[in-house]
């Protein structure tokens, strides 16, 4: 096809066949009837056809379409399928008469018509998010397909297409004459000269090979994994199959993933490191990649542009236009040189390194031994209780190191904690991509290479070969735009001699460009190599170490023991917390929503200063006398109902609740004890015995021991009765266990309960239920267990204890979490009578759990309760963001549920509000969303469908809100 043509078939509308006359071509040369529906297509016209025994497209083209292209897509088609291994394809039908293209003319216009079998499975494109696994899937599936066409051949491949991006060029000429706008089209037409500039001295390297030139969103098809992610899985519509560049095959892809990369243009490189690993690209195919996505990204513009001025009424390409818009802005918002760079790394491909070892001494009267370098990274002991907040904190920190040593200086390298931003969905800039040096005034400052001084804004630039070095806080004692000499100097850091000054220092091999001072922690490895590190010049000290993140956690796995867990498949290395926040090695701040146990928030300075006063003077264990003990007991008692006066503390809460079974025992002589279905209380022989979650353990319900007896759970959202007023049904069911114990003669010990369905969400029990179990349980014998650990401590907002919900006083009491705010710490309260009975089987000692250290620890944390009315926050920060939650299960149909009460809720997500098909794997693919935009999540029940909501009662609205707006996000956009 010439150029002329190309450009004559680039103005064609789309085939003007109605679904009436496409119906009357499936009848009559396919022998098919079914339901018709339009496909969307720029060029073609497409129609789905579902017969009930199968579906089917029909695509019709212009004449212009010349009959060996078809043949070339469906021969491709057909090799495909005879491969092993390759992506699925459509199959080829014929026509009734054996043909596989035909031509048929509607209203005196003849066409060319193919008819494929219809690919069952999910596109991409609609989906706003997709997921790391989806886009690098999406890559490997693009390398399996070219890596499969290599060997196919046909004469209809070489042809002239409009997409082929070796024409980019010519092409957008001919397209830039549509767009009206002439910003845009200067713009566009910019783009695509800084494209084909950086293309063309590649362009004789690249390998030419059939591709498909097409693998998009729009022309995949996928499953859906384990964890609920679409995993392409088949290709269709070869209409763009081509003999073309085979690094450009991948660039189509991914362009079309930009629109879904939110402005992240390194959101891609998991399907460029996929394809690498399947069919390896060359250096110069890396280099060319990401031009070829911005000449991609102009041409899927301009095309569009075009398309709309010949066929207005084409909703398909209105639709597409502002995708690709957003494609375009995308690809233009970095440089070449840092996606190169990004993409080499991806793949792990080295880039040749600064050598700067021939350099003269940038400060040649400093001995740089004498540089003390400052800590500001996440775990700087510089740091606490939020002092980093404080813009100012930062230079405060080097002036104050610089008076001490004589010479300070910040590190290259260093994930600052500085510039964490609470409360954010993106990762902030946090990687230093510069020093900073507080030294005396007067110091020379020599050039390290010879170049050309450039001076603005008392900002200088010292141009060499290859490198510049940007300098700030320098008294210039050469001419801007002179000539200097290695080792010449080029002024003195401002400032007397008798006072600091401040000298900043930054590295940058690209011309022209004003790099940021910080960098994300995504594009880190990628801005290093466009500023490297000055250590170079400075000594190793200049550079930050690296978080260790990944052997560390190797070596965690390969040590602790296996049952015990952790959150995330790949968990960030939180290693510092404040307020409701925490925060990982990177900088990055993460809001605290699952964490019950700093009940006060983290890194409170009041309950550190209290609890390391303590260990200064005493720690030992409470067979000694020491007043906090008392104290400690009696404001305890303080809290629990009149009656419930005696006071066992221990350090956990599997630790409480099995002392409390063991009280039940002692106090009653039985041992059957009552618990509910769905529930935990702990890790302990006797509280995991009691323990019936199959979440926390599968087998919890075949290897309860005979003396426990599990009830029916009083679930009154998805349980066997429902609603508000389930409580006599829920009774009723019990009755036959209540018979068994009874039928047995041994008696009963007791019944162990959350207050609230902790477990389950925070799952507020039916109306009475507890009262009339306490009642039935007491004219046993037995006594009544509230399990307070989770729920009780003021966490409810309106009640201090859970069971005031329920209007019952219970014969014991358990807390721990939150009544410690980390520190290992529990109890349990009872009456003298209850307490008394254990005394018979002898005393009871708990080693850390009254000890002086942990009695001041309980005692501050209800100090700053009561200051900081924390209680009062968690109401009606509570009530908010119930209310926020609530709003959803009106937008989106996967939200069932809203539990709870104060700052312990629960989120209940099903596939289907009638059936309530538990969505654990779209909870769990939700969690992992959320921690990417900044929130720490985790699902509980026995489904693992319920979103356990449970953050610091330090809680902010604000921070409330910014949750609910990251979980609204992600259940609008996907996961």
């Amino acid at each position: 096809m010439t150029d002329d043509a190309r450009a004559d078939r680039m103005e064609l509308p789309r085939p003007d066949v109605t679904p009436a006359e496409a119906e009357s071509i499936l009848q009559s040369r396919y022998g098919l009837h079914g339901t018709i529906t339009e496909l969307g297509s720029q060029q073609d016209r497409n129609y789905r056809i579902n017969t009930g025994d199968g579906s089917y497209v029909l695509k019709i083209c212009h004449m212009a379409y010349d009959t060996l292209e078809l043949e070339a897509q469906n021969a491709a088609i057909r090799y495909l399928t005879s491969k092993e291994g390759t992506p699925r394809v459509p199959r080829v039908m014929s026509s009734t008469d054996g043909q596989d293209i035909i031509a048929v003319t509607v209203r005196e216009q003849t066409f060319k018509v193919r008819l494929l079998g219809y690919l069952e499975g999910e596109g991409l494109t609609h989906r706003k998010y997709l997921p790391k696994a989806s886009v690098a899937a999406l890559g490997a599936l693009c390398a399996r397909l070219a890596q499969a066409l290599a060997d196919f051949n046909h004469s209809g491949l070489d042809r002239s297409l409009q997409w082929d991006l070796r024409r980019a060029g010519p092409v957008a000429v001919q397209l830039l004459s549509a767009i009206t706008d002439s910003a845009a089209r200067d713009r566009i037409a910019k783009s695509m000269v800084l494209a084909v500039r950086r293309i063309q001295p590649l362009a004789p390297s690249l390998r030419v090979q059939p591709v498909h030139h097409d693998v998009t969103g729009d022309n995949v098809v996928c499953r859906i994994d384990a964890q609920g992610r679409p995993i392409p899985d088949g290709v269709i519509d070869f209409g763009d199959v081509i003999r073309g560049w085979l690094v450009g095959d991948l660039a189509v892809t991914c362009a079309s993933l930009l629109h879904q990369a939110d402005g992240d243009p390194f959101y891609i490189l998991p399907a460029v490191k996929a394809y690498h690993e399947i069919y390896p690209l060359t250096d110069e195919e890396l280099k060319a990649l990401w031009p070829l996505i911005v000449a991609r990204a102009v041409i899927l513009v301009a095309s569009s542009e075009q398309q709309i001025s010949i066929d207005p009424e084409n909703d398909y390409v209105r639709d597409n236009l502002e995708l690709e818009r957003q494609i375009f802005d995308t690809a233009m918002s970095v440089s070449f040189e840092l996606m190169e760079a990004a993409i080499f790394d991806a793949v792990g491909a080295d880039m040749t390194p600064v050598d700067m070892s021939g350099w003269h001494a940038l400060l040649p009267e400093i001995d740089l031994a004498n540089i003390a370098y400052l800590d500001l990274g996440v775990q700087s002991p510089h740091f606490a209780a939020g002092n980093w907040l404080n813009a100012e904190m930062d230079w405060r920190l080097l002036a104050r190191a610089a008076n001490e040593a004589g010479i300070a200086a910040t590190r290259y390298g260093e994930y600052r904690l500085s510039r964490a931003v609470l409360r954010g969905a993106r990762q902030p800039s946090t990687y230093a991509l510069h020093t900073d040096i507080c030294l005396p005034g007067g110091n020379s400052v020599a050039a390290p290479f010879s170049g050309r001084i450039d001076c603005k804004n008392h900002h200088l630039v010292l141009i060499g070969d290859g490198i510049n070095l940007h300098l700030d806080g320098l008294d210039l004692s050469v001419e801007d735009g002179a000539e200097v000499e290695q080792g010449q100097i080029i002024g003195t850091v401002s400032g007397e001699a008798s006072s600091l000054g401040g000298l900043r220092i930054q590295f940058c091999t690209v011309p022209a460009l004003e790099p940021p001072l910080f960098a994300a922690p995504q594009e880190a490895a990628a801005w290093s190599v466009l500023c490297p590190s000055p250590a170079g010049l400075l000594g190793p000290g200049a550079s930050a170490p690296e978080p260790e993140t990944e052997e560390l956690f190797s070596r965690r796995q390969a040590h602790l023991a296996k049952p015990q867990k952790n959150y995330y498949e790949v968990p960030p290395q939180i290693e510092r917390g404040w307020k409701e926040h925490m925060f990982d090695v990177e900088g990055r701040a993460y809001l605290d929503m699952v964490n019950n146990v700093t009940i006060l928030g983290h890194g409170h300075p009041r309950l550190a200063e209290a609890i390391g006063e303590q260990w200064l003077k005493l720690n030992t264990n409470s067979r000694f006398h020491y007043a906090a003990l008392g104290e400690f007991c009696e404001r305890l008692a303080a809290l629990a109902p009149d009656g419930l006066d005696r006071v066992f503390l221990v350090n956990s809460g599997s630790e409480a609740n099995d002392l409390a079974i063991r009280l039940a025992e002692a106090h009653t002589g039985a041992r059957n004890m009552l618990c509910l279905l769905e529930a935990y209380h702990g890790w302990s022989v006797a509280s995991d015995a009691v323990s019936t979650s199959i979440a926390d353990n599968p087998q919890a319900l075949a290897t309860r021991p005979d003396w426990v007896h599990a009830i029916t759970s009083p679930n009154t959202y998805r349980g066997e009765f429902r609603g508000p007023d389930s409580a006599g049904d829920y009774l009723t069911a019990m009755a036959p266990v209540l018979q068994s114990i009874d039928a047995g003669g041994q008696g009963l010990a007791g019944f162990i309960a959350e207050s609230v369905y902790g477990n389950a969400g925070g799952i507020a029990l039916p109306d009475g239920y507890l009262s009339e179990v306490y009642a039935q349980v007491r004219a046993r014998g037995g006594v009544c267990i509230a399990d307070e650990v989770q729920v009780g401590y003021g966490r409810l907002g309106h009640h201090f204890w859970g069971f005031e919900q329920q209007g019952v006083v219970p014969d014991i009491i358990t807390i721990a979490k939150g009544m410690g705010n980390g520190h290992p710490l529990g109890a349990v309260i009872t009456t003298q009578a209850i307490a008394g009975s254990l005394e018979k089987e002898g005393y009871f000692f708990s080693s850390s759990g009254g000890s002086p250290v942990s009695c001041v620890a309980g005692m501050t944390v209800l100090d700053v309760m009561v200051d900081e009315k924390l209680q009062d926050n968690a109401r009606d920060v509570g009530d908010h963001l119930k209310s926020r939650l609530a709003a959803l299960i009106d937008k989106h149909p996967i939200a069932g549920a809203v539990h709870g009460m104060g700052l312990y809720l629960g989120l209940e997500f099903v596939r289907d509000r009638t059936t309530l098909e538990p969505a654990t794997q779209e909870t769990a693919a939700i969690c992992n969303r959320l921690l990417e935009l900044g929130v720490i999540m985790q699902p509980t029940g026995d489904h693992l469908n319920v979103l356990k909501i449970k953050p610091p009662l330090c809680l902010t609205t604000e921070s409330a809100d910014f949750f609910a707006d990251m979980l609204e996000k992600v259940l609008s956009e996907g996961w």
